[in-house]
């Protein structure tokens, strides 16, 4: 069955404090896929730019400037962050785009894990 796009204006509702009905789950996992790719790529944005000295794009060559720069290292730990930023960046597109999306629980865990793993490799830079 296709999402109802409208479940997301009453978790925002529900988020900025205001009373309404109940959300769904599939809302709130969709949800929680987006904003654990937000963690971890700011994050790892965040970590070029203040420790590294990158000057990231904006907006959306950000996310792709961001990946490419770990990807282009030789360092094993670098690649395993972009290996999961990417793999982060395509769920968090599936969830916010995609009408049907199968096995969305297995996609959260996923989700939740590769952006703890972002940022724990992120500490050891």
């Amino acid at each position: 069955m296709s999402f109802d796009w409208r479940e997301y204006l009453r978790l925002a509702s529900q988020l900025g404090g205001r009373t309404v009905s109940r959300t769904s789950r599939e809302a709130r996992q969709r949800s929680a896929i987006s904003r654990a790719y937000y963690a971890a790529f700011c994050a790892a944005r965040n970590h070029l730019r203040d420790r590294e000295g990158h000057t990231i794009p904006n907006a959306a060559q950000a996310h792709r400037y961001v990946a490419t720069a770990y990807q282009s290292s030789q360092d094993p730990a670098r690649g395993a962050l972009a290996w999961r930023l990417v793999q982060l960046r395509n769920q968090r597109n599936r969830a916010d785009y995609d009408d049907t999306v199968q096995r969305l629980h297995i996609m959260v865990a996923l989700s939740l894990q590769w952006a703890s793993d972002i940022i724990a490799i992120l500490t050891t830079l």
